[in-house]
């Protein structure tokens, strides 16, 4: 299994219940792959460096984890498809 960190930002008008429920939602597709959450940060809403499709912040999320490659690429997948996911960035942490 390799390491991953994923930032994603949610839409700010969300309710509470929706984000939790989003944040789940990405985190069950890692364990139910056989991945292992380290740490999930909920890091709350900030305003954005710049206006994405009308927002000035975002719901801002830090995940680290381990997983194979495949349930990396679902989580993209479905991050990609999701309204509610403004902007995210997976990335491979290398060995040292």
């Amino acid at each position: 299994m390799r390491k991953y960190e994923v930032m994603y930002i949610l839409r700010p008008d969300l309710q509470e219940e929706a984000t939790k429920a989003n944040v789940e939602r990405f985190s069950n597709v890692i364990t139910e792959d056989g991945g292992e959450m380290e740490k999930v940060n909920e890091m709350g809403k900030k305003r954005l460096a710049y206006e994405i499709d009308d927002y000035r912040e975002g719901f801002y999320v830090l995940m680290n984890f381990q997983s194979e490659p495949q349930a990396v690429n679902e989580m993209e997948r479905l991050m990609k498809i999701s309204d509610d996911v403004i902007r995210y960035l997976v990335v491979r942490e290398d060995e040292k």
